[in-house]
């Protein structure tokens, strides 16, 4: 599933072509995603300029004149852009016809994605209980340690919560906990207060350097601009159960945490 940086690199592909032009047509070939696409999104969203391509969580929002395309790119979705008028393939089920002749295109294998329309997307009922951005001041390891305490559920799966901070998924979470030296089947509520300020500066470290390289190619992630990211030639854990640790050499192994697999090594995290 595409995580946050793969969703910003997407909407940093995206938006210097897409920012400021007018909808000149939408064109639906499957209407039929995890949610049905609005009937009448050609109507409100054809005519209109797109003023702003901004990112909530994995959310893509395309603020127009009169509301808000939001997107989701689920399991296997992207947007990418394509002269308009270039045939479709079978999973290619939206274009977003542009004044510029170009098209932008959203493809979606397993159709888990989402293009809903809003004239408040914040207040939205998928957004409007989010936690905050890992990038920005409103997260840090106070409140990590603050919503920890008392909790008995593995430290992975919590910072996972969106409801705690958004984004972080199954990739960032292994790799940070990695490089913060915490074993990922620990309490969250046994960890202190001074680990956790190093997994939030973990995070944010990882995230943004996840986001400068363009995200992370798995199965079929691409970025906006049709090129896969090249943040898997970096990871340490994830996806690596039973090779060496790049760091001390043992065997990483291999759990499950919220139904997700987790890897880790034993000698590094504790």
């Amino acid at each position: 599933m595409p995580e946050l940086p793969e969703v910003e690199t997407t909407r940093r592909g995206i938006a210097p072509h897409v920012e400021g032009q007018r909808v000149e047509r939408v064109i639906v070939r499957e209407r039929r995603l995890r949610w049905p696409i609005p009937e009448d999104l050609d109507v409100r969203l054809s005519g209109q300029r797109i003023e702003h391509v901004q990112r909530r969580a994995k959310y893509l929002l395309l603020q127009a004149e009169s509301g808000t395309l939001i997107a989701h790119l689920g399991m296997s979705g992207s947007l990418r852009l394509v002269p308009s008028g270039q045939p479709a393939l079978k999973h290619e089920h939206v274009d977003f016809e542009l004044e510029s002749g170009m098209s932008l295109r959203y493809t979606d294998p397993r159709r888990f994605g989402a293009l809903l329309w809003s004239a408040d997307p914040l207040a939205h009922e998928l957004l409007r209980n989010l936690g905050p951005e890992p990038l920005t001041d409103a997260f840090d390891g106070e409140r990590l340690f603050e919503l920890s305490r008392g909790r008995s559920m593995a430290v992975k799966p919590f910072i996972m919560d969106n409801a705690v901070v958004v984004g972080v998924g199954n990739i960032y979470a292994s790799e940070a906990l990695f490089a913060a030296g915490i074993d990922p089947r620990r309490a969250a509520g046994a960890i202190s207060r001074a680990r956790y300020q190093r997994l939030a500066q973990e995070i944010k470290r990882i995230l943004a350097h996840a986001i400068e390289r363009g995200g992370t190619t798995l199965r079929d992630f691409v970025g906006g601009d049709g090129l896969p990211g090249y943040f898997q030639q970096e990871l340490f854990v994830y996806g690596r159960g039973g090779e060496f640790c790049k760091v001390c050499g043992s065997t990483l192994r291999e759990v499950r945490l919220g139904q997700r697999a987790s890897v880790y090594c034993g000698r590094c995290q504790r």
